[in-house]
């Protein structure tokens, strides 16, 4: 299918969850996830109209921003090492990834301005799975003030992989949950006001406990 036929499914599903969840789908922006595919395929997404494109390795942004420009957001997605932020960092105009101290140290220090960053939380507690325990975040939102050009957008989560809803339901509302004490501390450099959560397989159910970016690959772009 073209991915104009799979974006037409897909904000059909978001509409619907959204009407039983009394949500605004403009609230919800969509990054095809565009690692597995041609440059072809992801200018294929941007002519349908997405408005943002994700990636997790610096040859495949670097490829893509190339071919396709400011044509779309791009959202960093994937593991970042501290060692090749100086090769990202003037491509992307979100990092999912932000995990640690000397990671935040060397975006600041690369950016020339404000970088968009997700804090990622490991809300499964899964060894395999990337990204702080939630009761580090708070501890480091803290310490991100010392770093001007980090602005923490809001936080990110990969839900488990399996197909009990509860357990993934469990990790959404977790992430949600910290958002909002975040927030409570009221600091400027982190409004913290996104949920980067949900994928191809359980998005319907992150929307449903508050996703405002879902990051979908398979199911968009193939």
């Amino acid at each position: 299918m073209s991915v104009k036929q799979n974006l037409e499914e897909i904000r059909a599903r978001i509409k619907h969850t959204c009407s039983k969840t009394d949500r605004n789908p403009d609230e919800i922006s969509l990054i095809a996830v565009t690692k597995y595919v041609s440059i072809e395929r992801a200018k294929e997404a941007v002519e349908a109209g997405i408005a943002h494109l994700g990636e997790n390795r610096n040859e495949g942004l670097a490829e893509k921003h190339e071919a396709i420009g400011n044509s779309a957001s791009w959202h960093f997605i994937g593991t970042l090492q501290t060692r090749k932020v100086k090769d990202m960092i003037d491509k992307a105009d979100y990092i999912h990834s932000l995990d640690r101290l000397s990671l935040a140290k060397e975006i600041d220090k690369r950016a020339d301005d404000k970088v968009k960053c997700f804090i990622q939380v490991n809300t499964s507690g899964e060894e395999s799975k990337h990204g702080m325990t939630p009761e580090e975040v708070l501890p480091f939102v803290k310490e991100l003030e010392n770093y001007p050009n980090i602005l923490v957008v809001g936080l990110m989560t990969m839900a488990p992989n399996t197909d009990d809803e509860h357990v993934l339901r469990e990790s959404f509302k977790r992430l949600r949950t910290l958002r909002g004490e975040v927030t409570s501390l009221h600091l400027p450099y982190a409004p913290c006001s996104e949920l980067s959560m949900g994928m191809s397989n359980d998005f319907e159910i992150a929307v449903e406990e508050g996703a405002t970016f879902i990051r979908i690959g398979s199911a968009l772009v193939g």
